[in-house]
Order: C-alpha cells, then sequence, then structure tokens
C-alpha cells in the first residue's frame, strides 16, 4: 500500500475515534471521550507520518508530533499544549490501578472529557490541512 492510502487509512480512524468521543461525551462516558479523543488525535499524527513515508510507533502524541516536526520542519508549537494533555488521558481513563483511589469512570467528568475533545479536534484540523497539501 502506498503511502497516502495507508494515510488515508489512519485520518479516516482519527475521525471516527472523534465522533465516538463525541458520542459517548453525550452518553456520559467521560473517561472513554477522554480515550478516543486521544486516540483519536494519536492516529491523526500517525497518518501525517505515513503520509511522509514513516512507519509510527508509540501512542504519546507529544512524542509523535515531535517526530512528525523532526521529519516535515513543520512547526507544532501550538499542538504540543494540546499533546501533552491528550497525553495524561491515554492510561488513567481505562485503568483502576492508574488513579490512587477510585475507578475510571467515577474520576472524569463533562469537562475534562470536553477539554479532550477540543484538543484532538485541533489536532485533527492540523492533521487534514497537512495531508491536504500533500494531496491527500
Amino acid at each position: 500500500m502506498d503511502r497516502l492510502s495507508e494515510a488515508r487509512r489512519w485520518l479516516s480512524e482519527a475521525e471516527w475515534d472523534l465522533g465516538t468521543a463525541k458520542d459517548l461525551l453525550k452518553l456520559g462516558r467521560y473517561n472513554a471521550a477522554a480515550f478516543y479523543a486521544q486516540q483519536a488525535a494519536e492516529k491523526a499524527v500517525k497518518a501525517m507520518l505515513y503520509g511522509l513515508g514513516e512507519v509510527p510507533i508509540g501512542h504519546s502524541v507529544r512524542e509523535l508530533l515531535e517526530r512528525f516536526a523532526s521529519l516535515s520542519g513543520q512547526d507544532v508549537g501550538s499542538l504540543m499544549s494540546s499533546a501533552r494533555e491528550l497525553d495524561r488521558h491515554y492510561v488513567p481513563s481505562r485503568y483502576p490501578n492508574a488513579l490512587p483511589s477510585g475507578t475510571p469512570h467515577e474520576a472524569y467528568d463533562e469537562p475534562t472529557a470536553g477539554r479532550a475533545i477540543a484538543c484532538a479536534e485541533e489536532v485533527l484540523a492540523f492533521a487534514k490541512r497537512f495531508l491536504r497539501n500533500l494531496g491527500l
């Protein structure tokens, strides 16, 4: 599969995950909404890396963006705060032992999930612009 086809597949899944995050927010499944927001951003950045011909490894949105910036020369500074926010939700949103007490579904609330979704939207918008410029 060529790099743009692979990038397209990853961007499609990123968009799907963002939609899932929004659906989960409406249902009050805030921890899951935050996790899917993180997944959407992770996959969007991986789509950009595939677009560059790279095979991305890892789950940190911040680290993936840093790799993308080093390869592409693109300024991603405006996305780093969102990347850091999203990385905070990769494990604690799913595993009770990542929290000092209680469960992820008790620890998350609507504002937290909403912020995660807004961060993911920012990353996806950047990815779409970049990939459009590649001809996707």
